[in-house]
């Protein structure tokens, strides 16, 4: 951390509280809440950025949730140990996590993704996620780790065990528009192909009027939720 940076120092205090563990290791954190845009615009100071954190965050999550759902889920199979898992730890997921700490708030960002919305964008708050598990594995180990993500996941989890969550992508778009502007979400047919029997639909999603996403499908249901998982990778 930059030492002259008084005002970073009270910010990360701020976020602590959020996130409900004591770093002992202050930088770690910083350096959970700094984009590599950020470290690419500030050279010359060195600046340490969140993917090797995010890279470790990962696997940390994973064995963690892998842990969980095996041990509370002991008559399920591998099978649908791993859908439940995917439905955990994806994107819209743990990008909601972060939102709900707003951590897009704390981060560190280059001047050019800061203005094209990226404190608001689902990858980079969700990578910002699995870096703070990270910071937090380094940090206080495996336990601490444990305890930080059971908690802010924990309806996350119960509703993937229930089946509520089951890769729904267009709530989880709905959500995320919300919670930013309100923008109507439309979902419209563009085209279909094939027999009765055998159709196939061609759907678009528009935030606004701004088309952000498409898919295809055997049902409208299905090219929509396809359309939602692609729009998740652009919204901003």
């Amino acid at each position: 951390m930059h030492s002259s940076n008084k005002h970073r120092i009270e910010v990360l205090k701020d976020f602590v509280n959020k996130v409900d563990y004591k770093f002992k290791d202050q930088e770690l954190l910083n350096e959970a809440l700094t984009h590599s845009s950020y470290a690419n615009e500030n050279k010359r100071i060195n600046t340490k950025y969140n993917e090797r954190l995010e890279f470790l965050g990962d696997s940390v999550l994973s064995i963690v949730i892998s842990d969980y759902l095996y041990n509370n889920l002991e008559t399920f199979q591998e099978g649908e140990l791993t859908k439940i898992r995917a439905s955990i730890v994806c994107e819209p997921s743990l990008a909601k996590a972060s939102m709900i700490m707003n951590a897009g708030e704390y981060l560190l960002l280059g001047k050019g993704e800061e203005v094209t919305g990226g404190r608001e964008r689902v990858s980079i708050l969700a990578d910002t996620f699995e870096a703070i598990i990270g910071a937090i594995y380094l940090d206080g180990g495996l336990e601490q780790a444990s305890k930080f993500i059971l908690n802010r996941l924990e309806t996350t989890i119960k509703d993937a065990i229930e089946g509520r969550i089951f890769q729904d992508y267009k709530t989880h778009l709905q959500e995320i528009v919300q919670s930013k502007e309100g923008e109507k979400i439309e979902y419209e047919v563009i085209n279909e192909k094939g027999p009765d029997h055998n159709k196939v639909f061609y759907i678009q999603v528009k935030i606004g009027e701004k088309v952000v996403g498409q898919g295809s499908g055997k049902s409208k249901k299905e090219a929509e939720q396809k359309a939602a998982k692609e729009a998740l990778k652009k919204v901003i």
